[in-house]
C-alpha cells in the first residue's frame, strides 16, 4: 500500500488522478485526510509521526510512504518514528529543516500569521493568497475546490502553528537513521527545494534524487505522467 501525504492546505483527494494512475499499475494508494489528526487538538510533528506509524503498522505489513511539501516533512518524522516499518518512501519538495535559530523564529511568526487567516479570515481570500506564492505558482485545475475545507478551517489553522517550519527540527544529521530505501523527488523549475533534496537525499543510508523537468514545487501535479512512471520505477525495484 502507498499512503500519500498532501501539503499545507491540502486535500486527501489531491491523490485522485495519482492514485487511479498507480492501481492501473496494480498498486493500491491510501490518501491520507492529515485534517483527521488535527481536529481534536495541538499535535507535534513528532506525535504524528509516531502515531501514524502506529496506524499504519497495524494494517500494512509492505507500506510505502508517499509524502509532498508539508506531507513530506510530516513523512520524515514517521520514517524517523519507526524506520523499520516502512518499506521506502518518496519524499517530494519536502525540507528537511532551518538550520538557523533565527530563521526559524522568523518562519513561526510567518506561520502564526498564516494561522490567524485561517482560522478569522475570509476564508476566499486566505486561499487566493496562500496559491499565488511564488513557491507554489498557479494551482492545478484538477484540485478540488479548496471551499471544502472551510469547516476545518480550525485544524488547518493548527497545521500552520503545530507543524510550522520553524518547530521542526533540522533533520539532515538524523536521516541516517532512516533504514528503508528514500527516493526524493523535486521539479527542475524548483531550484531552492531541488538543492534541499540532493543535500538531504545525501544524507540517507539508502537516498536517491531525482530531478523531474518541466516542473516547479508541485510536481505530482505538474507532471504527472513523469512523477507516476518515477514512483512505479522506483517501488517495483525494490
Amino acid at each position: 500500500m502507498m499512503w500519500c501525504l498532501h501539503g499545507a492546505v491540502g486535500m486527501a483527494s489531491d491523490w485522485e488522478s495519482f492514485r487511479r494512475e498507480m492501481g492501473g499499475a496494480g498498486h493500491e494508494v491510501a490518501a491520507v485526510d492529515l485534517w483527521s489528526y488535527l481536529e481534536r487538538g495541538p499535535l507535534t510533528l513528532e506525535e504524528f509521526g509516531l502515531r501514524f506509524s502506529r496506524r499504519v503498522e497495524a494494517g500494512d505489513d509492505d507500506p510505502v510512504l508517499v509524502g509532498y511539501s508539508m506531507g513530506g516533512r510530516l513523512g520524515l518524522h514517521a520514517l524517523l518514528a519507526a524506520s523499520a516499518s516502512w518499506k521506502a518512501a518518496v519524499i517530494v519538495s519536502a525540507h528537511p529543516g532551518l538550520t538557523r535559530e533565527r530563521d526559524r523564529i522568523l518562519r513561526m511568526g510567518e506561520d502564526a500569521r498564516w494561522a490567524a487567516r485561517a482560522l478569522h479570515g475570509d476564508w476566499a481570500g486566505f486561499l487566493e493568497d496562500w496559491h499565488n506564492r511564488a513557491v507554489l505558482g498557479t494551482p492545478p485545475p484538477e484540485f478540488d475546490d479548496r471551499g471544502r475545507l472551510e469547516p476545518k478551517r480550525e485544524a488547518v489553522a493548527r497545521s500552520f502553528m503545530e507543524w510550522s517550519l520553524g518547530k521542526q527540527d533540522d533533520l539532515r544529521p538524523r536521516l541516517r537513521r532512516v533504514e528503508c530505501p528514500v527516493l526524493w523527488v523535486t521539479g527542475s523549475r524548483d531550484g531552492k527545494f531541488t538543492a534541499l533534496g540532493e543535500v538531504a537525499a545525501a544524507q540517507l543510508r539508502h537516498g536517491c534524487a531525482l530531478v523531474v523537468p518541466a516542473a516547479g514545487h508541485r510536481v505530482p501535479w505538474e507532471a504527472p505522467g513523469s512523477f507516476a512512471a518515477a514512483v512505479r520505477s522506483f517501488v517495483e525495484s525494490l
